[in-house]
């Protein structure tokens, strides 16, 4: 199902996803960050999918369309290879809780946080 509206909401960080039925996703950032559809996230098959942590602050620096099937999500952390289909895109909102649900019990499991891990120089 292909969106009416996209909107970016800067402060908060939320993709808002509006339909013709009246279906509204709200997704964060974070959110889209980890679960990117880009190999570099997913792997090549389920079990080369790379736990993504330390996302909590990171932003959507831009969206690029990709044809009318997808958008391209630049992230503000460098991320900016995943190709979101308008599918993958419904899917994610239909899912959210249940996959955000999944995502913390993968990072709890893991010993890894949402807070973004800085080193020191100097």
């Amino acid at each position: 199902m292909i969106p009416t509206e996209v909107k970016l909401h800067q402060i908060s960080g939320v993709l808002e996803l509006i339909y013709e039925d009246g279906t509204i996703f709200k997704l964060s950032a974070e959110f889209l960050r980890v679960n990117s559809p880009s190999a570099e996230v997913q792997g090549h098959s389920k079990d080369q999918a790379v736990l993504q942590h330390g996302k909590k602050m990171v932003k959507i620096a831009d969206i690029v369309n990709q044809g009318h099937y997808a958008i391209r999500i630049d992230f503000s952390d460098g991320h900016d290879t995943g190709i979101f289909s308008w599918e993958y895109l419904f899917k994610l909102g239909q899912n959210q809780a249940n996959m955000w649900q999944d995502y913390l019990k993968q990072l709890e499991d893991a010993g890894k946080s949402r807070e973004p891990q800085f080193i020191a120089i100097g």
